[in-house]
């Protein structure tokens, strides 16, 4: 079965050296269309080692990690520690449109005589995108890291977890997301200016740059209010301000924030017959200091719940939105797959994974366009599935879920 690719990146050939920092890259190129060849060591991917499994059975083709991430790819086998595997390495960059290099370790390709001058020498035209922890220069620049140390010295692990206990990781390689995505972006970019001028040029993204981005509400945070964000956890940042349970799980509410919200949160809940919602129209709680403190606290938290315990989050956020409240459900995993939104605007797809013989639901594209739709081409290659192969010859594949 031979699937051409299509979409707006179709005929773009990208090369990529599978590591935890790029392989989400590689997947929003071949999700629009660009023909990506994971160049794999003998051994495969250290991804396809990656839990969870297909039935909880581990193997080089049930790692539902790997058959996200490398969806619609295709799987070269070259060892680039042996002469012949360098020389087919060369003779497919001499082929490509782009490299990318997500291993994660600075030196690797240097060491092999593979870096960016090597390499740009056989292919002027070739984008070269390296992502790694810190970036290809500076004191850092050798160094190696994992998600939990670039979220630390990229200062997002400071923010993460409850104010009375240590800093905690946000689940999922953030990270090494927020690089990837970046990583596409500077990649994008490149490609276009070398279409215009034939010249390719090195794209070099740090995570822990990538990471540092998502301070960026810290200034005015303090221009504006005077804090030093740090991490609350669970705990109400002010009165009517952040996580609350509810029957079935978790709100976030944001009302005392922005004050016009608090006589109409007032108002609902007196309409609810809530004990204790009167006592919030005293004027203590104009005060901004009362209600960010421990009393104010815990003393709306006491008379919101007592309405929110007998409620689900989805009856909440209805009843929110008709008093024209911000508040929203806190979704699990479950709740997303089940989510009514998602599936209008069919964004998970069911995508055969021809190792397995299953079929896979996994989340589709994050944007839709509207002429030139994108769509994930087939699920994730088998170790070497197209080892030998010029990079103009099609992918072997099955095809995927209906374009969005």
């Amino acid at each position: 079965m031979t699937a051409a690719t299509t979409g707006p990146l179709a005929g773009i050939d990208v090369l990529e050296l599978p590591g935890p920092y790029a392989e989400y890259t590689g997947k929003l190129f071949a999700d629009l269309g660009a023909r990506v060849t994971l160049v794999e060591p003998p051994a495969g991917a250290a991804a396809r080692g990656r839990p969870p499994f297909l039935d909880d059975r581990a193997g080089p083709e049930r790692s539902l990690w790997f058959g996200y991430f490398n969806a619609g790819k295709r799987s070269v086998v070259l060892d680039l520690d042996d002469p012949d595997g360098v020389t087919r390495f060369r003779e497919l960059v001499a082929e490509a449109d782009v490299l990318l290099d997500g291993t994660g370790h600075p030196r690797l390709m240097a060491d092999r005589e593979l870096g960016p001058a090597q390499l740009r020498s056989l292919n002027p035209r070739l984008v070269h995108t390296v992502v790694t922890p810190f970036g290809t220069d500076g004191p850092y620049a050798d160094w190696e890291a994992t998600d939990l140390v670039l979220m630390a010295l990229g200062g997002l692990l400071s923010l993460g977890g409850y104010a009375d206990g240590q800093p905690t990781r946000a689940y999922g390689d953030q990270a090494c997301l927020a690089a990837a995505q970046f990583a596409a972006i500077g990649t994008m970019l490149a490609v276009l200016e070398a279409e215009e001028t034939g010249a390719g040029q090195l794209v070099d993204v740090s995570a822990q740059e990538s990471v540092v981005m998502a301070h960026e509400n810290a200034v005015p945070y303090y221009d504006l209010e005077g804090v030093v964000r740090t991490r609350n956890g669970g705990t109400p940042r002010q009165a009517a301000v952040g996580v609350y349970p509810c029957s079935d799980g978790h709100v976030y509410l944001l009302a005392k924030g922005l004050g016009v919200f608090w006589p109409q949160l007032v108002g609902w809940l007196e309409e609810e017959g809530v004990e204790g919602a009167s006592g919030l129209r005293e004027d203590k709680w104009q005060d901004d200091t009362f209600a960010a403190g421990e009393e104010g606290k815990a003393e709306f938290q006491a008379v919101f719940e007592r309405f929110s315990m007998q409620q689900t989050k989805e009856e909440l956020y209805r009843q929110a939105k008709a008093h024209r409240l911000p508040l929203c459900p806190v979704y699990t995993p479950a709740d997303l797959v089940a989510n009514p939104q998602l599936a209008a605007r069919g964004y998970f797809v069911d995508v055969h994974h021809e190792a397995t013989g299953r079929t896979l639901r996994m989340p589709g594209l994050p944007y839709q366009l509207s002429a030139t739709p994108g769509r994930t081409q087939s699920g994730a290659p088998r170790l070497g599935e197209h080892g030998g192969g010029s990079l103009a010859e099609p992918v072997e594949a099955t095809t995927a879920g209906a374009p969005r």
